[in-house]
């Protein structure tokens, strides 16, 4: 696996630590702005709705130019904009600060996925992405707790100050690890980007993206609630808990990058099923320890661990460049959107255990729109294996700059 790939996974993880921090300091950064908490939780919503909504347009205006100088300008915009964090006066500078953040955060992924794909050999491609997209998993496992205790310890500031020093360490890191490519494959050139757009089996692809994070961020968004005012656990404990958590997202991403190659769909339609039975098992039985945790566990091997199984499918549906990887992650974004957002209405509603009837929903719809490709599959299975990898003709058309494995 070359090193590159582990380089792009510390740049996605100043992204992940940068967007997560927001969430443990919510308590100090109101009383440092000035605001009500009600107000912060909207910076998580402002750089969400950032990601999805304009990741896309950076990823276009930086097709044009080589893609490890894409990646260096991609740093250079988000270490702006963490720094203008740390330093901003009032609440309306935050929000400017956190939509710069989210904006270059949502290319920086899109343009390194498809470096992945570049980099590494094909057999080895849904590896490649695992690898990079642990830097999303030890976000969650380290970032959020790092940013956290800084930001106890020294000021909400200091995070983001702490976050910018991350940055400019994995832009060094790309500058030596990154080997210098060309532009992707339709650099430069919109149209020939947008043409994948009009395959109407991406769009149900992309669904079944948003659809698995839907079902697992409206559970993981209230876990915190679940676990102390349903289980019972203390708020001392549930950090402990959530770090269990974090490791177990670890293991499922390992484990589905090394099946994703070959069994993309196989591993969407087990990983669906599975975080269905999950969901439905925790509404049960959340106010008892030993299965909440248990079942909660499960949801972190089988729920956003689909990320290299989801990006493979989306790449053989549509292509690996840049712009089919950041409208993916911003299909990704929105199921974050959708799964809290709407798990918070029906807890007013319904009570703690209402989103993960919604995740459970919202799970059961992920595998309805796999059943297209499953019977299209099944109707072509003498003449192809199903979950084959490309075969290297088809990929004659990928650029080949780089003749050695690549993330």
């Amino acid at each position: 696996m070359p090193r590159a790939v582990y380089v792009l996974a510390m740049g996605i993880f100043a992204m992940v630590t940068s967007e997560f921090a927001v969430a443990g300091l919510m308590p100090q950064m109101a009383v440092g702005l000035g605001v009500g908490i009600p107000q912060i939780g909207y910076l998580i919503t402002a750089f969400a709705v950032a990601m999805s909504a304009g990741g896309p347009f950076l990823t276009m205006a930086v097709l044009r130019i080589r893609q490890k100088s894409s990646l260096m300008l991609l740093f250079g915009i988000f270490l702006a904009g963490n720094v203008l964090a740390a330093v901003a006066p009032d609440y309306g500078v935050m929000l400017v600060a956190r939509i710069i953040t989210g904006v270059a955060s949502q290319a920086f992924f899109g343009v390194s996925i498809s470096l992945c794909v570049q980099l590494a050999r094909p057999e080895v491609r849904g590896r490649a992405i695992a690898l990079a997209m642990n830097g999303l998993m030890l976000g969650t496992l380290l970032g959020l707790p790092l940013s956290t205790v800084v930001g106890e310890r020294l000021g909400w500031r200091a995070a983001f100050w702490v976050i910018s020093g991350i940055t400019v360490v994995a832009a060094l890191a790309t500058v030596i690890g990154v080997p210098r490519l060309g532009r992707a494959e339709g650099g430069g050139n919109v149209r020939q980007e947008l043409v994948a757009f009009r395959n109407p089996r991406l769009w149900l692809v992309l669904s079944t993206s948003t659809l698995i994070i839907g079902a697992t961020f409206a559970a993981f968004s209230y876990f915190n609630p679940i676990l102390t005012e349903v289980t019972g656990f203390s708020t001392g404990t549930v950090p402990l808990l959530l770090i269990a958590y974090g490791a177990a997202t670890v293991v499922g991403n390992t484990v589905v990058g090394r099946l994703a190659d070959r069994h993309a769909v196989g591993v969407q339609l087990a990983g669906l099923a599975l975080n269905f039975l999950f969901l439905v098992g925790f509404a049960l039985f959340a106010h008892l320890p030993l299965p909440a945790v248990a079942l909660m566990m499960g949801i972190g091997l089988v729920g956003v661990t689909m990320n290299p199984a989801m990006a493979t499918r989306v790449q053989r549906t549509g292509n690996a460049r840049p712009l089919v990887n950041t409208v993916h992650s911003s299909f990704i974004t929105l199921g974050v959107i959708v799964g809290s957002s709407v798990g918070g209405l029906v807890i007013n509603s319904y009570g703690l255990r209402a989103p993960l009837w919604l995740g459970a929903v919202l799970a059961l719809a992920g595998l309805g729109t796999l059943v297209p490709d499953l019977l299209r599959r099944s109707a072509t299975a003498p003449k192809s294996a199903p979950d084959a990898p490309v075969p290297a003709a088809a990929q004659a058309a990928e650029p080949r700059e780089v003749c050695a494995a690549r993330p």
